[in-house]
């Protein structure tokens, strides 16, 4: 069958792809920390530089986009240096510190916790309650969250604190990282944006850890790991996720990347031999439910 033919099946195959591409990417991440001992400092750095560069390249490709334009505009300027640093390069370290703390399911899960913050924070803004749908999703997601890193006995952790503060610093980091660069991506375009916030915030971490100071084990399976990473968990998805928004709704594409979570699981389960109770799968049913509730309710206000 040919996808092009029908443009909502091929958009939701291109959602598909980037989400099973960032899940697995988060899976292949753990495996590089656990078991040939990379730091995570360092391949935050090695992947927002080369992915940075990489992206600044393709998009300058198109005939009638310069990527240095931006720089002409004193204020846009400044708030892509700002979102490089405090957005880009934040919501990458704490999603990679979660991983090297716990593994990739749980880091992957809590941070989905973002669209919740989302709705808090932008009922705060407008001074209107959430409605009863949305109050009723950030219930579940707490259940689900309680569930995740407690596996339903209060008394103790079943992730360590660590974990638990990275993994909610990233769920925050990913909120503002949605939020705040609304109007330099209506400006000027995903590819601009972050492949500028990419680099910029590669640079900028070079400064806390450059990325010729390695540590880790390589083999040739570390190498196809870090390649995977960069190209397929980043660059790829990316591009696949940005060009579905094309052929289906937006809420569509955040209903359908619920498979990110879902395939970091199942992964971390399969290959990496990573327990996970039947606590912990009731939390993530929780949280990726209040997704699709969220996103479901999003789409019946738009139509």
């Amino acid at each position: 069958m040919n996808l092009r033919a029908h443009p909502r099946m091929f958009g939701i195959v291109l959602v598909l792809i980037a989400a099973l591409m960032w899940g697995v990417s988060g899976t292949v991440a753990q495996f590089l920390f656990e078991q040939r001992s990379f730091s995570a400092e360092w391949l935050v750095v090695i992947r927002l530089l080369i992915s940075g560069v990489v992206m600044l390249l393709i998009t300058n490709r198109k005939k009638e986009i310069n990527v240095f334009d931006i720089w002409r505009h004193k204020y846009d300027a400044l708030g892509l240096i700002f979102f490089s640093i405090m957005g880009m390069l934040t919501v990458q370290y704490t999603f990679f510190a979660a991983i090297k703390h716990s593994n990739a399911a749980t880091a992957t899960v809590i941070q989905y916790l973002a669209p919740v913050l989302i709705v808090c924070y932008m009922a705060f803004r407008v001074r209107k309650a959430p409605s009863k749908t949305e109050t009723f999703a950030v219930i579940l997601a707490l259940f689900g969250t309680f569930l995740l890193v407690t596996e339903g006995n209060v008394s103790s952790l079943a992730i360590s604190k660590p974990a638990l503060f990275w993994g909610i610093a990233s769920a925050f980091s990913l909120a503002f990282y949605t939020l705040y660069p609304l109007k330099l991506l209506a400006r000027w375009g995903s590819g601009i944006v972050v492949g500028w916030g990419m680099l910029i915030g590669g640079v900028a971490f070079s400064f806390v850890h450059p990325p010729w100071n390695f540590v880790g084990d390589w083999d040739l399976q570390s190498f196809f790991a870090l390649i995977f990473i960069i190209i397929g968990g980043t660059i790829i998805a990316f591009f696949c996720y940005l060009e579905s928004l094309k052929y289906i709704t937006a809420s569509e594409t955040s209903l359908l990347a619920c498979v990110e979570p879902l395939s970091a699981a199942f992964l971390s389960v399969v290959w990496l031999h990573v327990a996970f109770s039947l606590e912990e799968w009731l939390g993530t049913a929780c949280i990726l439910a209040t997704i699709m509730i969220l996103s479901l309710s999003k789409k019946q206000e738009k139509y």
